[in-house]
């Protein structure tokens, strides 16, 4: 499916971000506007900032899987 089907689907959800330059990002779809993909992203502390992506630039969105199921503790 092309990312930008994804979208929807993804609101308000934790995404993983490709772009085609190789490199990617983290975060909180917020939405999209002006061609502009909006993602809540994490700095440090208790901070965090919206950026905007362009769309041009972006490869692909994923959704987090789930961990359930996933045992990492004793």
């Amino acid at each position: 499916m092309p990312w930008h089907q994804k979208i929807p689907h993804l609101m308000n959800q934790p995404i993983g971000v490709s772009f085609l330059d190789g490199t990617g990002t983290s975060g909180v779809l917020c939405g999209t506007t002006n061609g502009k993909l909006l993602v809540m992203e994490y700095l440090y502390h208790s901070q965090f900032a919206l950026k905007q992506y362009d769309m041009n630039t972006v490869q692909d969105i994923h959704g987090y899987p789930g961990c359930s199921g996933q045992r990492f503790w004793g």
